[in-house]
């Protein structure tokens, strides 16, 4: 294929960088532009080895910022769009919304104005299971299933495939709209789950678990998941929803044993804590649409995922160590510092 020019925005959170990264080792005459907020969640040096590509090119801006955008949009003239930027962490969303509406719906919407006229082949928004809000046992998420948003942040994500689709439908703005399960791998901020754990197991701290720490999630390697995006970007219907999921479905409690027992670390660094507010039970997606119509199927199982993520936390300590400071201390005492103390006492 011709070179492709791809605007891909939030590409220095987790899997923003681990996606450019993948598309220019498969497609390296493709050029990047890479606009990016910097907001705390995003790190610049995640993509240092990439700073002197030829095809790759950095912007620090936010996508609501209108000028920004139109201008980028008519100097690059993008054949894509790949719309990562979000602010993206539940508990961040209960303490103030006001940030996911900003960057997740206004955002979006600027995003979408700024492709609409310029020659965008194709805008990609990707987006998440958690649209879908918790689901009892023993279905599974399909692309029908009926928005359901529990949290402020799952509202904003929400808002913004609605805003996609009413682009498609209101100006023939050729979208498609990804929603994936769990990511983990490399490079992820660690006030998620698994680099959480990990991070605090490899510092022998208490390892706060929600509840009951059954609540189930479904899991799939980043990498998996950056390789359905390039597949979707090439061959993806434009109006349609695609669900990316591993059909790997675990309780939170059976992920942080299993990251307890590769670590070698003990069962008692474990601390249930007072839940957070309308925690969604499960998720679980229903991938067969984008295996059946496009071939994808996922390649990494999720202990051989896990090994590897676990190995990059351990050789690249010095990441985790600078982003566990600073801001990331006072919101972790936010979170858990009470319920860690109560949790303590009984």
């Amino acid at each position: 294929m011709e070179q492709r020019r791809i605007l891909v925005t939030g590409g220095c959170g987790f899997i923003g960088s681990n996606f450019i990264r993948y598309m220019l080792l498969k497609h390296p005459r493709y050029r990047i532009v890479n606009l990016d907020k910097l907001t705390y969640a995003g790190n610049l040096e995640n993509l240092s080895d990439l700073e002197t590509h030829p095809n790759y090119r950095f912007v620090k801006g936010d996508i609501a910022d209108r000028a920004l955008v139109a201008g980028l949009m008519a100097e690059e003239k993008f054949h894509w769009v790949v719309n990562f930027a979000a602010e993206s962490h539940v508990d961040r969303s209960i303490e103030d919304p006001a940030p996911f509406l900003h960057t997740n719906v206004l955002g979006t919407q600027v995003l979408l104005e700024g492709a609409r006229g310029t020659g965008v082949e194709l805008f990609l928004q990707v987006s998440t299971d958690e649209v879908y809000g918790s689901l009892p046992p023993p279905g599974r998420f399909t692309e029908e299933s009926p928005l359901r948003p529990s949290s402020p942040y799952a509202a904003s994500k929400a808002a913004a495939d609605l805003m996609v689709a009413a682009y498609w439908r209101t100006y023939g703005l050729p979208v498609v709209i990804t929603r994936s399960s769990n990511n983990y791998g490399p490079y992820q901020f660690p006030e998620k789950l698994i680099p959480l754990m990990i991070s605090n197991a490899l510092e022998d701290k208490e390892l706060p678990l929600y509840g009951d720490g059954l609540y189930v999630r479904d899991w799939i390697y980043v990498e998996d998941h950056c390789r359905a995006l390039d597949l979707i970007l090439h061959r993806g219907k434009p109006g349609e929803t695609y669900n990316i999921g591993a059909e790997n479905e675990r309780t939170n409690l059976e992920v942080v044993e299993i990251i307890l027992r590769l670590l070698g670390k003990p069962r008692s660094l474990i601390r249930f804590v007072q839940d957070r507010p309308g925690h969604d039970r499960r998720y679980a997606i229903d991938p067969s649409k984008l295996r059946e119509e496009l071939g994808w199927h996922p390649e990494t199982d999720f202990e051989t995922g896990l090994n590897r993520t676990i190995k990059w936390y351990v050789e690249n300590e010095n990441w985790w160590r600078r982003v566990k400071s600073g801001e990331y201390l006072a919101y972790y005492e936010r979170m858990y510092g009470d319920r860690l103390r109560k949790a303590e006492q009984g």
